[in-house]
């Protein structure tokens, strides 16, 4: 059962197919996955339970993440993503932050073919979910959304 205490969420209605939903989530995340006028390089993503995750977030003042490290713990095509951040790859245990969960689920509202996207963080604790929050959980992570939900509808409308 989840204990769902510890968890930071968003989640939105989108105006484009799941196909084409992942094929963001999957191809384009350089594009969406921080808050603008940041930007993220991926590394690496080895989509596969095991596989490494590993992207890095560069502000407009110089400014650099991490990478941010971890490992894909389940991959279901076209509906489900979860990463974790407690290992780095060859299971390598290291201080957890976050366990991430992104889920696309099929949502049609007036015909429109629509996914339901959510986004989850997921805190071993209440301090580090309190500690994410303070560092802007919200503005960024709902930023990030609104940036996938544009990219995603924008690509459905050109296909």
């Amino acid at each position: 059962m989840n204990d769902e205490r510890h968890d930071l969420s968003v989640t939105c209605h989108i105006a484009a197919p799941r196909a084409i939903c992942w094929k963001v989530w999957t191809d384009l995340k350089d594009e969406w996955f921080c808050p603008k006028p940041w930007r993220a390089e991926v590394i690496e993503e080895d989509m596969r339970p095991g596989g490494r995750s590993a992207v890095q977030m560069f502000g407009p003042d110089g400014e650099e993440t991490g990478p941010m490290e971890g490992v894909f713990l389940e991959v279901v095509p076209g509906e489900r993503v979860v990463t974790t951040d407690a290992y780095a790859v060859g299971w390598v245990p290291q201080t957890p932050f976050i366990t991430a969960v992104w889920d696309l689920a099929d949502e049609d509202v007036d015909g429109d073919g629509g996914t339901r996207f959510t986004a989850t963080a997921r805190h071993w604790d209440a301090e580090a979910k309190v500690r994410h929050e303070a560092m802007g959980f919200h503005p960024g992570w709902d930023q990030m959304m609104a940036q996938f939900k544009a990219l995603c509808e924008t690509s459905a409308a050109s296909a």
